[in-house]
């Protein structure tokens, strides 16, 4: 499939729409490239306007597949540092070998693996491709830094999951306080992307009336362990 790489015709196509975070990992039974990508086409099906995805095996087969925007990211754990989201120069990389047109990194206050820095990344990505940069962020301070360093997008997805943040706000619904205040403070120069934590449909709505540009949902479309959990939980609560 041809990949979408210009910058306006992304923009357009994700405006106002939803964007499905297709991510698997072992020992999850779906953490293989060929269900991702079945998963991805499904959502598509559904009306998902993008697709977010983990790893570079994974996005080098929805590029291969899909015809939409995907926004791509490299989860990596290092000791020493709670930055796993493409946290590195060497994950960076690995992302622009794909060709994805969105990479997205964290963007948060916390300090990266080996004392890299954000800026650093940043003027690598600008200097070596025509890639989007998406910054995930946790708090308004930190969108608004993104926004100065230049990200063409900047999402909600790390709110509630930075040190700083966790007790923010209720823990079963998005940061809709970071979406309204980040949006309004941005007036769009930036899009903001809502991410993290949306489980209905009428979040994903709220987000969009207060501001997003659109809107990220992953584990409630595509987690079916996580899906199933909140079920079982539900019910032996019910029972006590």
């Amino acid at each position: 499939m041809e990949v979408v790489k210009n910058k306006a015709e992304i923009l357009r196509r994700l405006k106002g729409g939803l964007i499905v975070s297709c991510q698997s990992e072992p020992p999850e039974p779906l953490a293989k490239p060929h269900i991702l990508v079945a998963m991805a086409k499904a959502a598509l099906m559904g009306g998902a306007v993008g697709i977010r995805a983990n790893l570079p095996q994974n996005i080098r087969a929805m590029l291969k597949a899909l015809d939409v925007p995907v926004i791509g990211i490299y989860k990596k754990v290092y000791q020493n540092s709670e930055v796993f989201i493409t946290p590195t120069l060497r994950e960076l990389k690995a992302l622009l070998c794909t060709g994805v047109p969105i990479i997205a990194m964290d963007a948060t206050d916390r300090q990266r693996p080996y004392g890299q820095n954000l800026e650093d990344l940043v003027a690598y990505a600008r200097a070596n491709s025509s890639a989007l940069l998406m910054a995930d962020i946790s708090a308004v301070e930190e969108g608004l830094r993104a926004s100065e360093l230049g990200f063409d997008l900047i999402g909600t997805t790390l709110a509630g999951y930075t040190e700083y943040t966790k007790k923010s706000f209720k823990p079963e619904e998005p940061d809709f306080k970071l979406i309204a205040e980040l949006s309004q403070s941005l007036k769009g120069r930036t899009p903001v992307i809502a991410e993290g934590r949306i489980w209905f449909p009428e979040q994903a709505i709220k987000s969009l009336k207060l501001g997003a540009f659109a809107v990220v949902v992953g584990t409630a479309i595509t987690r079916p362990w996580a899906i199933t959990q909140r079920f079982v939980k539900a019910l032996k609560k019910s029972l006590v």
